[in-house]
């Protein structure tokens, strides 16, 4: 494999051809998905796109998902198109099952999602798709979870700084506690966590957070490339993962900013893959991918 060890990317989102092409009708009573869809920008991908693009930027593997919608039957459509290209493209897509919490019907979904192949479960919303996390639906999510051992892949941002399309309003302090509050769950916190990862800083803040994983999707656009080297202080190291969010950015653009920062080679080699195999492929249901 190509890159570090096969580059690994956990945030990748590809929308099916038939709900891109009916995409007003998909989003007319979801205002959350109609905002996404409809803002400055937004790209839509299909898996011959993606590996397209994992051929260019040397990816080995992406954990690939539709895009969480608040209609569980939209939900439902994109898990069948990403559970069938991982079937088709095995080795190199891992699908991650989106549900709408506040639905009816989450744990058929999951567990239908799992039995085909699912390897974690989003990212979804809790501000766009109404779920707060300290509320019974979050709970119930991370119960299935856990039952299932599949990691969770939460959107969390940053609450100050300049707006922008997707920004919602869950605050670190409730990304917090829905960690404490789940301690044997690993979690994904999408977008570096909103910041939540200085708050590691805190001694017992870095005891309660030690399943939870901070990913770099939408990093150029928020923070300073010496993040980097702030993580590697803090010594989150280990638990931070390579999300590019594509279609918006391309790996290659993170890890480039890895290297200029100052991170080792060892280093990006970590972020880049070694951490979400670990997280990934450490149960017996998912094959290691050397």
């Amino acid at each position: 494999m190509e890159g570090v060890a096969g580059l690994f990317d956990v945030h990748v989102h590809l929308f099916p051809p038939e709900v891109t092409c009916e995409i007003e009708r998909y989003t007319t009573e979801d205002v959350f998905l109609h905002s996404i869809c409809n803002s400055k920008g937004h790209k839509y991908a299909t898996v011959e796109d993606l590996l397209q693009s994992m051929a260019k930027n040397g990816v080995a593997m992406a954990a690939v998902s539709g895009f969480a919608a608040n209609d569980q039957g939209l939900c439902r459509l994109m898990n069948d198109y990403v559970l069938e290209a991982a079937r088709c493209y095995p080795g190199r897509l891992l699908p991650m099952a989106v549900v709408s919490p506040g639905r009816p019907g989450v744990e058929a979904e999951i567990r239908r999602a799992r039995d085909g192949g699912a390897a974690g479960v989003g990212e979804l919303f809790p501000w766009g798709q109404g779920f707060p996390l300290d509320g019974k639906e979050a709970s119930k999510l991370a119960g299935i979870c856990r039952e299932g051992r599949l990691p969770l892949l939460l959107h969390v941002n940053e609450n100050v700084g300049h707006r922008y399309t997707g920004k919602g309003d869950i605050s670190v302090k409730e990304a917090a506690l829905f960690a404490a509050a789940n301690p044997d769950q690993d979690i994904i916190y999408a977008h570096w966590g909103g910041g939540l990862l200085f708050y590691e800083l805190m001694p017992e803040l870095q005891r309660q957070l030690q399943r939870v994983y901070y990913d770099t999707a939408a990093g150029p656009f928020l923070y300073d490339q010496k993040i980097y080297l702030v993580a590697r202080e803090i010594g989150v190291l280990s638990r931070l993962l390579l999300g590019s969010d594509y279609p918006l950015l391309a790996p290659l653009r993170y890890r480039r900013e890895m290297e200029a920062a100052g991170l080792t080679a060892t280093e990006v080699e970590m972020v880049c893959g070694e951490n979400a195999r670990r997280l990934f492929f450490r149960t017996e249901e998912h094959m290691h991918v050397d």
